[in-house]
This record gives structure tokens, sequence and C-alpha cells, in this order.
């Protein structure tokens, strides 16, 4: 049985409807047996693919995103948001994007973004007589910076993927969220002006009320901060940043009272099913790849990249074209964990550092979260504001002018994504 009609049979299964998982799965082991290898082999490649230290940040980064979202934290780094730059013209447009940031740095997962802040976010807009479409817009584009600014799940496992330090990828995603950032809050400032919308904050707050927010809202602005700052000194692996991670949020979920014992059972559920479904397609990507690898087809889709050109920016344009492509069909984990061995090695022989390219790949895929016709953010907002699919996709696609233009950017200017990586740790 050839590589080819395994891939063939994945694709087929795909189309089909079939679970990304089982849909690796199933051809990976058609393979074995074809071959007459011994079906333990399967089960040993998925679960020695899971022995990863890195790969424990997962469940726990997903598990401080649940606490936060039940224990009032995300509310309070909306109302902190609103603080920093509700007074500027669509004020609550650019309140959804620093948030996002800011939650970015303690879920490291775009979707626990869409599902913590989505409904904060878009109900305050409703108040601000928003337009349902542009809510739902600014949510789903905000969100795509949660993978990209440290802790980041995707780039995690791109580290694991590519044998690369995660801590250098996840130090090397701080600038190029804020240039992301920057160049989502730019386009919200042309539209604010160009549809009249209003500010976040009218008037002067009242000193009572700024001591509140504030007070309120430290605690958990502390929480990204004590695990960049872990990060930054090097005292703290990315698994134990997700730690404290938890930790604090269970201590602030204490203090702020707002957790019950039948809510943290819940946490514990949704964090238990959220983490299989994830690492249930890492390791059948895990086995799917190695396949590929038997059969020797990442060596010939290098060869082939390479026969085409060997120049690094021609590179990069193909890379970034099936990486767009790939993130419109295939959820991002399963697709790190087959392209990473496919398209790394051509890219670092033109000489591409391979935390520069993860930051590319990563931020490809989450441009493909809201792109059509699997984007999964827009899946998840289309009931938060009880608008059809459609509707939200075609009001997200003008936010895709300044994602692509930051990618653009951060593909062809690698020092944004290397110097503090490189400043660090040398």
């Amino acid at each position: 049985m050839s590589g080819s009609l395994v891939v063939g049979l994945f694709l087929l299964f795909i189309m089909t409807g079939l679970p990304i998982g089982v849909s690796m799965g199933i051809p990976s082991a058609i393979y074995l047996l074809f071959n007459n290898i011994p079906i333990s082999q399967l089960i040993q490649r998925m679960v020695a693919s899971l022995n990863s230290f890195p790969l424990l940040a997962v469940p726990l980064f997903i598990m401080a995103a649940q606490l936060m979202n039940s224990s009032g934290i995300t509310e309070r780094l909306f109302e902190f948001a609103k603080l920093l730059v509700g007074r500027m013209k669509g004020g609550l447009a650019q309140v959804n994007i620093v948030a996002s940031l800011i939650f970015s740095g303690i879920s490291g997962a775009a979707l626990a973004d869409v599902g913590g802040l989505g409904n904060i976010e878009i109900e305050a807009m409703d108040k601000q007589n928003y337009p349902r479409e542009s809510s739902a817009a600014v949510t789903a584009a905000s969100a795509v910076i949660g993978p990209i600014f440290p802790p980041s799940i995707p780039l995690i496992i791109y580290g694991a993927a590519a044998e690369t330090s995660s801590m250098r990828l996840l130090i090397a995603g701080i600038l190029p969220a804020l240039v992301i950032a920057a160049a989502l809050m730019l386009q919200v400032g042309f539209f604010a002006r160009k549809y009249n919308y209003p500010r976040g904050v009218e008037g002067k707050i009242a000193k009572k009320e700024l001591v509140t927010i504030i007070k309120r809202g430290l605690p958990s602005m502390l929480m990204p901060l004590i695990m960049m700052v872990g990060m930054l000194s090097g005292y703290f692996s990315p698994t134990e940043v997700a730690a404290i991670a938890v930790a604090y949020a269970i201590i602030l979920s204490l203090i702020y009272r707002e957790l019950t014992f039948a809510s943290f059972i819940k946490t514990c559920k949704e964090t238990l099913q959220s983490t299989a479904s994830v690492l249930f397609v890492v390791s059948s990507a895990a086995i799917f790849a190695w396949v590929l690898t038997v059969e020797q087809l990442p060596q010939q889709a290098s060869a082939m990249m390479l026969g085409i050109s060997d120049n690094p920016v021609v590179l990069l344009i193909l890379a970034n074209i099936i990486l767009l492509i790939a993130g419109m069909f295939l959820e991002s984990t399963a697709a790190i964990m087959i392209l990473t061995p496919i398209l790394l090695p051509p890219l670092v022989a033109s000489g591409v550092d391979p935390v520069h390219f993860g930051l590319v790949m990563v931020f490809n895929l989450m441009i493909g979260m809201i792109t059509p016709p699997v984007g999964m953010s827009v899946y998840m907002l289309s009931p938060i504001v009880n608008l059809p699919v459609g509707r939200v996709f075609k009001a997200v696609l003008p936010y895709l002018a300044s994602l692509l233009c930051a990618l653009v950017v951060l593909t062809y200017i690698p020092q944004i994504s290397l110097w503090l990586p490189n400043m660090i740790f040398g």
C-alpha cells in the first residue's frame, strides 16, 4: 500500500464528514495491516507521541481558561481593558482586541477567547447599538491573536512536532501578537470613523468607580504578568507556567467567591473533554505522519519544493499558500502535525529559522479559523450572535485585509519574531 493511497483515503474520509482524528487513524491502521506490521505499533506510537513533558501544558492551559470563564475573571479583564482604550472612537471594538490580547496571555487558544469573552463583548456592544455582524466580526478577528501571544497551545504542539524549543517559540510570539493587534486596531479605527461607532466610555469616570474597576481587575491582570515574567526570566518552563496559571486561577476564584464546587466539577469535566479531543488528534496525526515518513512523502515533497526554488522568499510564499488553504479545511492541531515534517525541512535548508516558521505557520492556520468553509471561530460565534454562519463569514471578510498585511510583515521581517528570543537565549 503506497503513501499516496494513504493520503487519498484520508482526504476521502475528511470529505465524508468523519472526525479528523479518525480520518487519520483508519488509513494508518489499514497501512499497517497491508504491510504486515503488527497493529500494536499503532497503539505504541500513538501513546509514545503523548509521552511529552511540553504537551502536559495543553490540558493545564485549557483548565486555566475554563476556570477564568466560570469564576468571573474574564468579566474583570474586559472592564480593565475598557478602562485602557474605551474612550477611543469605536471604543468597545478596540476593547474587544485589547481584551483578547490580555486573555490570550492566559488561555493560549482562539476558541477559548471566543467562548470566554465572546458573550461579554457582544452583550456590551449590543448596549451601544453596534450591528450584530460588526460585533461578531471583530470578536472573531481578534481571537486570532490568542494562539500567537504566549502562552500558545498551537505553538507548543508545533514545538513538539518540529523538535524546537517551546520556550523560544512562546517568547517569539510576543512582538508578532502586538503587530497583529496594532493592525486590527488601525482597521477598527478606520471603520469607527466611517460608520460613526460610539465611544466605549462617554464622559469622565468617577474616581470611586475608577478605583473599583482597578481593584477588581488588577489581580486578574497580574496573572498574565506573572506568567510573562516567569518565562522571560527563565525561571519557568511552559509546562510550569501552565501549572501556575491553574493555581493562580483557583486562588482568584476563591477570592472572588464566584466558583462553586459544582461549577468546579463542571470545569474539570469540560477540561477533560477538550483535552481528550486535542490529544486524540495529536496521537492520530503522529501515527499518520510516521506512515508518510516511512513512505518518504516528506522527503519527496521537500525535493519538489527545492526543485521549484531554493530562494527562501519563494518557498515562504509557497508555504503560506499551502497553509492558508489547509487552514480552511483542517483543524489547526492536525494541520501542524501533518504539515510540519513536510514544509519545515526545505525551508530550513533554504535558511529559514524554524522558530520564525512556527509563528508563520500558526498565524496562517489561525486565519483559517475565520475563513469558510470550516472557520471554527465563526461557527462558535454564530449561535452567540444569533446570526446565520454565512452572514458572520461575510462580516469577517474585511478584517482579512489587516490580518494578511500583518502576515506579509511577519513572514518577510523575521527579526520581529526572532529578536526577543535571540536576545534572551542567545
